[in-house]
């Protein structure tokens, strides 16, 4: 066995209390053995080896909400004037990128997640790009496969396309889950949003939908209008046979049955608080991306009202097309500036403990705790010893992290 002692260790979980000259014991496997004050685990563990860190210790990151094969587009989407001018603009740039720039930018996007400390990463995707690179990084995560279609027959050719991408990859990498997703409720008829819902759930996994994003998404499914409205006419995309169902976005999930366990919602950004309460009770996990949000609508998501309605939301970085990189902790921060009254306690544990459930993966990352394999993050702090353990993390940005020991390395599902 093998032990971690540090200044400071932090479990991830918000309920959790910094623990003062902490330790993590690990096997040969890096599954945690224990965790708590180093004088104790030091008496009983004698056989360990152990090393000292002037760091402080927590779980590995969890990034709930990535779209890896964007990352080419780094840059090269202008923001701030709502969804339908940076969708253009990130379509037109798209359009100009070679294959070759797209895979050497996902290879250096799962770099730059390893280098992060992240273990693991909800991946949404159209063209299951990224998966190889993922099959050979220390990394587990969910792949979810986007479907989109207004039109009846047009969604059921696209979910027909990506069951046949998927049997393509002969052999699927154990250290990723797989299943079809659903777009948005306004860019997908809904009888296949919903078929597409249920594909996942034959599979026995988690699905994804981005959900109440930005304000274009209500007024469009409110009559059919505003810049969503204009952005399709633009293109001459003629919806066929959708039609605007009169309701807000939360309402309109929840009459489709899509606000259930198994269901993850992502972003929230345009969501008020007497909407949350119904999303709150559904069971559906929570995803947010901030920093994506600011680029595009500078706006963030009503956090307060969120965590009040007592909802336990994860952090994801959205795609590098509207965002600057791959760090839930730069998401943690952007958080911190604004809602200063939530803790840095719960804003790690977003980056952590909550991503890692609300991707079902609560079982093997996001915490230190006995039989969970997380990887043991280390940002080290040199001579100086913070007294606030949870506020250097946050505050750190040039400070040194690295993985200490490896994260699990297969994606087995809870029993």
């Amino acid at each position: 066995m093998r032990g971690l002692s540090a200044s400071w260790v932090l479990i991830g979980d918000a309920t959790a209390e910094p623990i003062r000259d902490g330790a993590v014991v690990v096997d040969a496997d890096d599954c945690i053995v224990a965790v708590g004050p180093v004088a104790q685990l030091r008496e009983a563990h004698p056989d360990a080896e152990w090393e000292a860190h002037a760091a402080v210790l927590m779980p590995g990151l969890v990034n709930g909400h990535a779209h890896l094969e964007l990352s080419a587009l780094r840059g090269a989407a202008p923001g701030g004037r709502g969804f339908g001018p940076w969708v253009a603009g990130m379509l037109e740039a798209r359009g100009r990128m070679s294959p070759e720039l797209d895979m050497e930018a996902i290879d250096g996007a799962v770099s730059e997640l390893l280098r992060c400390g992240t273990v693991a990463v909800g991946e949404v995707t159209n063209s299951l790009s990224a998966v190889d690179s993922l099959s050979t990084a220390p990394i587990i995560g969910r792949v979810f496969h986007e479907v989109y279609g207004m039109g009846r027959e047009a969604g059921e050719v696209m979910r027909q396309m990506a069951a046949d991408q998927r049997h393509e990859i002969a052999s699927w990498p154990p250290n990723l889950s797989y299943a079809p997703a659903p777009h948005t409720l306004y860019t997908m008829h809904p009888e296949v949003a919903c078929a597409v819902v249920e594909d996942a759930q034959q599979l026995g996994t988690l699905t994804s939908l981005h959900l109440c994003e930005h304000a274009a998404e209500r007024a469009f499914l409110a009559d059919g209008g505003g810049p969503f409205a204009s952005f399709l006419s633009a293109r001459d995309a003629d919806p066929h046979d959708w039609e605007p169902p009169g309701l807000d976005p939360i309402a309109y999930a929840g009459e489709l049955g899509l606000l259930r366990p198994g269901v993850i919602a992502v972003h929230l950004a345009d969501a008020r608080p007497a909407e949350l309460a119904g999303v709150a009770k559904s069971g559906v996990a929570v995803v947010l991306c901030p920093r994506s949000n600011l680029h595009i609508e500078l706006k963030l998501p009503p956090l307060t009202a969120i965590l009040e309605a007592g909802l336990r939301p994860g952090l994801g970085t959205d795609s590098l097309a509207s965002n600057a990189s791959l760090d839930v902790l730069a998401e943690a921060r952007a958080l911190q500036a604004r809602f200063h009254t939530v803790s840095p306690r719960t804003l790690l544990a977003m980056a952590t403990a909550y991503g890692a459930d609300a991707l079902g993966l609560g079982h093997l990352v996001g915490r230190l705790a006995p039989g969970l394999t997380p990887g043991v993050l280390a940002f080290e702090h040199g001579a100086e010893l913070p007294d606030d353990p949870e506020g250097f993390v946050l505050s750190a940005t040039g400070a040194s992290r690295r993985l200490l020991t490896r994260p699990a390395g297969r994606l087995e599902e809870k029993s």
